[in-house]
């Protein structure tokens, strides 16, 4: 199974659909009516009436007929859905691309990592940092920030990718206690970076491998959820150091579009700060085998 490759239009109304059958009409401010709704969620008509366009005028957007939509219905329309910040930006970023009669291709992105952004992972030492890509491949990482994600280091460098990892490596449901969360988040970033950019390679190369491997990637893709990146602890069963958690902060790096560095932390002098010496201490060090 592959990932679709459709159109801005396309695009965009697939959004629309997927949020709007997620969204209850007790959640709207609407009554369902008596009997049993044969639509999950919202009908058209309903968002059409709540965001104030004609019913054949959403029908055409959802179906990608209509590409061009006005920044006043957008913002209407991410109104009746109640969607968040991150989702409403979404919404207008697929907006601005589905008005583009002919959207230029991106750039393939670099997974060229610069020298003293080496030296930076190791200047941080012992807290466990990386550097991925923007589909999650892991470029560089110092030895805390490969030997988090328990055995992961058993997979050849090329296959090194944390998406791919959550779904598909069996260590990954032991590591993390709260799994479904972490899945989540993962699908959520990467939809809403496929959705501005579908056809990107490197995206659908990933996309297309979880969706023919995972059924949890499969049904969470199907959701169309997005989500912005927020700071937020995390607690890792780890087999070496046990029971573990750490402050992550993850951050854009310049000069390298697509390219993050993550970094996790601990309070010097507390457990978990011990039990991340310990795993900068007895990682296997890049480049060496176990």
């Amino acid at each position: 199974m592959a990932p679709e490759q459709h159109s801005g239009g396309d695009e965009l109304g697939r959004f629309l659909r997927a949020r709007r059958t997620q969204t209850s009409p007790q959640a709207a401010g609407l009554s369902p009516g008596p009997g049993v709704r044969r639509t999950p969620g919202l009908r058209r008509e309903e968002l059409a009436t709540l965001a104030g366009v004609s019913i054949d005028y959403y029908t055409r957007l959802e179906r990608g007929k209509e590409t061009r939509p006005s920044p006043a219905v957008v913002d209407a329309l991410a109104r009746a859905l109640q969607l968040d910040d991150a989702e409403h930006q979404h919404l207008r970023d697929l907006a601005v691309r589905a008005a583009r009669y002919m959207p230029q291709p991106a750039p393939a992105p670099s997974r060229t990592v610069r020298p003293h952004l080496r030296l930076l992972l190791e200047t941080v030492r012992p807290n466990p940092a990386y550097i991925v890509s923007r589909s999650m491949d892991i470029l560089a990482h110092n030895p805390g920030g490969l030997a988090l994600y328990a055995g992961i280091a058993d997979w050849p460098a090329t296959q090194r990718n944390l998406a791919r990892y959550l779904f598909l490596h069996p260590a990954a449901r032991e590591l993390f206690g709260d799994w479904d969360n972490q899945i989540r988040g993962c699908v959520a970033r990467l939809r809403a970076l496929a959705g501005t950019d579908p056809d990107a390679p490197d995206l659908t190369r990933l996309v297309g491998e979880l969706l023919l491997k995972s059924p949890d990637f499969a049904g969470l893709w199907e959701r169309y959820e997005v989500t912005g990146r927020k700071y937020a602890a995390k607690t890792f069963q780890h087999p070496q150091v046990g029971t573990v958690t750490l402050g992550f902060q993850g951050m854009a790096l310049e000069g390298t579009p697509g390219h993050r560095m993550g970094v996790y932390t601990a309070e010097p002098g507390t457990p978990d700060h011990d039990a991340m010496l310990l795993l900068d201490l007895t990682a296997v060090p890049s480049g060496q085998k176990r």
